[in-house]
Order: structure tokens, then C-alpha cells, then sequence
């Protein structure tokens, strides 16, 4: 096994009184290829336990949309040693909670628990990464269940529906475009042999990265992963990421979703956009501080004090982006109407704004607020120890390093005007962007 790291990673806030944190993070490699990051927090008895998996829907194979996602249901099914149905029950006897996710780029598993249990957790957690127990009658209840969950949380929502058909629009080629559930369709056709074949060649321990935060010693965490993970075979399936990727943009696309439930129309714009690099996260610290500079505040920031103060045509407006995508992802731009006001009316005045954006350029003032701000934010998550097991888990499952989750707000700090205006012009392209509009009734 190799020898493990130890990484101190500081997180700055550069305002008066200078505060400075730090998050003490090792990392080692099993010899079956798991990664292992360890986040010391002493503070109180607890302890978070994650494991995540480099799989999420854009993984998934033509015709088998949602099937990352049906997968994560299925975990939770038993296995030879844990009954169905046992696996969390165990977990809240202990005074613990646990739940797991999926999204486009990973899926993760995790418990919070006191630290006296956490090798029953690792003992549960390595169990179902190998030994998962299927048959029909699982499967078939599992997949009512997950289109239970698309009814109530996808097809009885105009906001989500609109939302999936906006990032099919988006990404003409990318898996992007089809939603973390699934399209009902393909989720009706899913079965027992696509939930094996998935489950056997994507979860294994060279897929997998283990993530502890708490009040742990690491050397005694690498001793615990080693007893419990090392031991799991890799599987042969594991190869590069590689996607289907989007062809140049040549026309800027519209869409209308109509809806008798909707009850505040709003107007939003995707643009496709960079995804955050290792070793190369200048453009997305731009970026990150733009849709602050942009969307951040409905007081301070540039839509917002255009469009809700000066000229208040809006009740709400914002800008968003993430930066925590394997592939491009998108940057976004909303304005909800005031009463009376057209979506057509505030479509142009939210490009008017833009515009006179990409002309001025950021004001430096705001500028330095804006990543005082973000900075700020920085330090503050160190306090959330499922936060944190989160950032680094998340980080690391798209392809960053824990340095550069180290070094994200001095990229932050490192962001001048000329390199926000440089991101935004590269950005707000019409041609690579799908405005939407969501609305009531049909617009005359």
C-alpha cells in the first residue's frame, strides 16, 4: 500500500481581524486502487462516513436513463449478512442517520454516526459494495418507487419539467441533457439484469473514494480501510470517462413551457459553459465570482439593483454557477416579472443589463466585496463536517485534487476585473445558450 499524505490545507479570509483556519486532510491509496481522504475534526464524538462512486447518469448507456439512480435505491436492499430492509434501520438504532445521491458525474453513500460505530459502518458500507443481494420482486418495487419519486418530484412540478427540457435543449449531444432520474419511459423498462451489470461494473473499490471527517486518528482510519476495503477485488469494466461530446452551437435556441399550475412566470438562460480543471481553475473562480457579481444579492448585484431597485420590474433575479461538473456544464441568468410586467418586456431588459455588462466590465469596489464574500464562505464551511466530507468527496469524484480544493480561494482571491469580463465575454454567447420561459398561458 502506498504511504499515506498529510495535506494542510488553508483556507484565508483576507478582512480585519485576519482569521485564518485550516482543515488537516490526509489522503492514501489502497492496493485495489481505492482513494481515501481523511478530514480530522475534534470538536465533538462524531463522525461522517462516505463512499463515492465515479458513476452518475452520464454514464449510463443509450436506452438505460436513470439506471445510476435505481441503482442507489437498490443498495439499500441487504445483502447475505444485512436482511432487506435492515441496513438504515441498524443505523438510526445507533442514534445515526444516513441517505445517499446521485447526480450526473457520481453517486455517494453516507452515514453520521458517533465514532465508536464507524467500523460497523465500514464493515455495512464494503459488505454492499460487493455483496448485494437482488432479485425480480426487489427490482419491481424499487423501480415503483422511483417512479413514484419522478411523479411527485418531476412530472407533478412545472419548475422541474421545464427544467429537463431546457438541458435537453442545451446539450444537442451531451448526457447532460438527460435528466439524473431517468425519462419514465426507459425508467418502466429497467430490470434485474441492468441493475447487475451496472452495480458489477461500476462499484468496486478502483471506482470507489472513501471519505471520513470527524473525530478520528488517520492512521487508525487507514487501518480500519485497509481491514474492511482492501481486501475487495477491483473490477476489469473501469476505463477512462469518456463521453459524447457537444458539437459547436450555431444558433441560440428558445423555448416556451406552458402550464396551467404555474403561478410566477419567470424568464432564465443557460449558457453552456467550462468546468473547473485540476491545475487549471482560473476560468472557474471567474466564473464563480460573476455570477455573484451578477446574480448574487438582490440588493447589491448587477441584475439586481438594475432590475429590482433602479428600475423594478423584477421580484427576483439571479445568476448561478457551480463549478462542480466533470464535463461543461452551464452558467445561468433568471429574472422573475413583477406583476404586470411581460417575460418579453423583462427579457430585454435583462439583456440591456447584460449588455452594458460586457461594455463596463465589473466595478472594482464590488469586485473585492464579492471575493471577501466567497472567501468568507470558504471559512464558514469548514464548521459543517458533512459540508466539507461533501466538498472534498465531490471534488475528487470529478477529477480534482485535494490541492486544488486547497488552492480554490486563492484562485478566488487571484480573480481581477479584466479575467471576470474576459469569462463573461467568453460565456454569454447567445449562440451556445437556450433561454426559456415559463408561463401560464400562451404569450400573444
Amino acid at each position: 500500500m502506498k504511504a499515506y499524505r498529510l495535506l494542510i490545507v488553508g483556507l484565508f479570509m483576507l478582512v480585519t481581524p485576519a482569521i485564518a483556519q485550516q482543515a488537516k486532510v490526509t489522503t492514501f491509496t489502497l492496493d485495489n486502487g481505492m482513494e481515501a481522504v481523511v478530514i480530522e475534526d475534534h470538536r465533538a464524538p462524531v463522525v461522517t462516513h462516505m463512499v463515492w462512486y465515479r458513476v452518475g447518469s452520464a454514464d449510463e448507456a443509450p436506452g438505460k436513463s436513470g439506471i445510476a439512480h435505481f441503482l442507489e435505491h437498490l443498495m439499500f436492499v441487504g445483502t447475505d449478512d444485512i436482511p432487506e430492509g435492515e441496513f438504515s434501520r441498524i443505523i438510526e438504532s445507533l442514534g445515526g442517520n444516513d441517505n445517499a445521491f446521485t447526480s450526473h458525474d457520481y453517486t455517494a453513500y453516507f452515514q453520521r454516526i458517533s465514532t465508536e460505530h464507524l467500523e460497523l459502518m465500514m464493515t455495512m458500507e464494503a459488505d454492499r459494495m460487493h455483496d448485494l443481494i437482488l432479485n425480480e420482486e426487489a427490482v419491481r418495487t424499487e423501480r415503483d418507487v422511483v417512479l413514484a419519486e419522478r411523479t411527485q418530484r418531476t412530472d407533478s412540478d412545472p419548475g422541474s419539467l421545464f427544467s429537463e427540457q431546457r438541458a435537453a435543449a442545451l446539450y444537442m449531444n451531451h448526457r447532460y441533457g438527460i435528466p439524473v432520474i431517468g425519462w419514465r419511459h426507459e425508467i418502466e423498462q429497467l430490470n434485474l439484469t441492468d441493475a447487475l451489470e451496472f452495480y458489477h461494473r461500476y462499484y468496486a473499490p478502483n471506482n470507489a473514494i472513501l471519505v471520513v471527517a470527524g473525530d478520528v486518528d488517520p492512521a487508525d482510519i487507514e487501518a480500519l480501510a485497509i481491514k474492511h476495503y482492501g481486501e475487495l477485488e477491483p473490477s476489469d469494466g473501469i476505463t477512462s470517462r469518456v463521453r459524447p461530446t457537444e458539437p459547436p452551437h450555431l444558433a441560440p435556441r428558445r423555448l416556451e413551457f406552458h402550464d396551467e399550475r404555474v403561478s410566477n412566470p419567470y424568464i432564465i438562460r443557460s449558457y453552456l459553459a467550462p468546468e473547473r480543471n485540476t491545475g487549471a481553475q482560473s476560468q472557474s473562480a471567474a466564473l464563480t465570482v460573476l455570477a455573484e457579481l451578477l446574480g448574487g444579492s438582490g440588493l447589491t448585484s448587477v441584475l439586481g439593483k438594475a432590475l429590482q431597485l433602479e428600475d423594478p420590474i423584477a421580484v427576483s433575479s439571479g445568476a448561478f454557477y457551480s463549478a462542480t461538473s466533470l464535463d461543461p456544464d452551464s452558467f445561468g441568468v433568471y429574472v422573475v416579472p413583477a406583476i404586470g410586467v411581460s417575460l418579453q418586456d423583462a427579457e430585454a431588459k435583462m439583456d440591456k443589463v447584460l449588455t452594458q455588462f460586457l461594455i463596463d466590465g465589473p466595478d472594482p469596489a464590488q469586485m473585492e466585496r464579492i471575493k471577501a464574500q466567497i472567501r468568507a464562505s470558504e471559512i464558514y464551511a469548514l464548521d459543517n463536517q458533512n459540508g466539507l466530507a461533501r466538498r472534498y468527496g465531490a471534488a475528487l469524484s470529478i477529477g480534482l485534487s485535494v490541492e486544488d480544493i486547497g488552492n480554490w480561494p486563492n484562485e478566488i482571491n487571484a480573480v481581477t476585473a479584466d479575467d471576470v469580463l474576459a469569462a463573461a465575454k467568453d460565456v454569454l454567447v447567445l449562440d451556445n445558450s437556450v433561454t426559456g420561459w415559463l408561463m401560464k398561458e400562451i404569450a400573444e
